[in-house]
């Protein structure tokens, strides 16, 4: 038992947000944030930071919201499973009793005026142009693969030779984010999607289509972490972390490897629900990580909801939809929601945990899991959450 909670939650306006540093941003979040739990920044005694593709956002963010005495401080960065590794951080801290009340930050600002939003990941500095590169990196530039959509596409594409996994079932999962969207006044893409729209939207790199892909926003988000027992008394309902978990795994592209098969929420997952005390079977919310649909459905292979292959024919007939058996990014997700790395499901998993979802929200919030993705499925962080204490349930 963390003996944690989430007492407050802030978001920006999320997207096409011009004329905003990701700092200005990330403060407004976490003003925000504080306020929702009825605290005053003078309450804080931690702060953890973390940046996206900018990376312009860092522990001098302290000074501009004028913290002046703090006992945590960091700038943390698991690419996209820095959310959980946050909260748990914040969580730890709060348990060992150096600091009581943690805010917990993401901010990005990539999109510019008139530029696509796939220019961000193509600068010089992710390409590896203008850089000596060495081993599988000089392979990656020479070969071209120099972004995330053809890595992951590889990914997606090993699963299918490996599994029979198809296009049509990852397509399952789009349409399935689409349709929570929709009942989701805060997201970047609500209008309904069929399956043919999939099909037909243009290709960004073999097997995978556009409505496969994330967005790229510009926006923060911020959570304050507190002892349960203060967040009881706070202005919001209290989102108890149950448990948490990480796994870590550098890139292995031998073809003797498991890379794009098998992942480390294959290792986060169960430690958070040991730690939590559950079974997946006892999840009533899922809130997966969604870069790619395929990391969705590689995702909750590993952590259990079906076994490895499986994933394809979990994902179909409306599963994860509206309605269906497993209430899954409910909010849209990053693939129609907005994209603010693991702060996108953790946003949402409080907004679930404490019924707030009006039109998307779950018939059942007991049990929220939440999951992060970092690099090319080389990070995982897995959080468990309740709108109960342990000792309540």
């Amino acid at each position: 038992m963390t003996g944690a909670a989430i007492a407050g939650l802030g978001t920006t306006a999320m997207g096409k947000v011009y004329g905003r540093s990701s700092t200005s941003l990330a403060a407004e979040a976490v003003r925000g944030a504080v306020a929702d739990a009825g605290l005053a920044l003078t309450d804080l005694d931690g702060l953890l930071v973390s940046s996206g593709i900018k990376q312009d956002v860092g522990v001098g963010l302290a000074a501009v919201l004028g913290l002046q005495d703090l006992s945590v401080l960091n700038q943390v960065n698991a690419f996209g499973a820095t959310a959980g590794v946050m909260v748990a951080q914040a969580a730890q801290a709060v348990a060992a009793g150096t600091a009581s009340t943690v805010a917990c930050v993401f901010a990005d600002s990539p999109l510019k005026p008139q530029e696509s939003a796939g220019s961000t990941y193509g600068s010089p500095q992710r390409s590896g142009r203008g850089r000596p590169v060495r081993g599988y990196a000089g392979w990656s530039v020479a070969s071209g693969a120099t972004n995330p959509n053809i890595l992951y596409a590889m990914c997606a594409r090993r699963h299918m030779e490996r599994y029979g996994t198809t296009s049509e079932q990852l397509g399952e999962i789009a349409v399935a984010q689409r349709s929570w969207a929709a009942r989701n006044p805060l997201a970047q893409m609500r209008e309904p999607i069929t399956l043919a729209d999939h099909q037909e939207s243009r290709w960004i790199a073999d097997p995978l289509h556009l409505l496969d892909c994330c967005l790229v926003s510009n926006g923060a988000v911020a959570v304050v972490v507190t002892s349960a027992e203060r967040a009881a008394g706070l202005a919001r309902p209290a989102v108890h972390v149950w448990g948490y978990g990480q796994a870590h795994a550098p890139r292995r592209m031998q073809a003797s490897s498991d890379w794009g098969l098998v992942t480390p929420a294959a290792r986060s997952g169960p430690q958070a629900l040991r730690m939590a005390g559950v079974g997946v079977g006892d999840v009533d919310v899922a809130e997966i990580y969604d870069c790619y649909t395929y990391t969705v459905l590689v995702t909750l292979e590993d952590y259990g909801f079906c076994a490895k292959g499986e994933g394809g024919a979990f994902v179909a007939d409306g599963r994860l939809a509206p309605g269906g058996t497993l209430a899954c990014n409910t909010g849209g997700g990053q693939l129609s929601s907005y994209y603010m790395w693991g702060f996108t499901p953790l946003s949402e998993a409080v907004i679930q945990a404490r019924a707030d979802g009006g039109e998307r929200q779950a018939p059942r919030n007991d049990v929220v899991l939440v999951s992060g993705n970092g690099g090319i499925l080389e990070h995982h962080s897995t959080l468990v959450l309740s709108p109960h204490e342990r000792s309540g349930r």
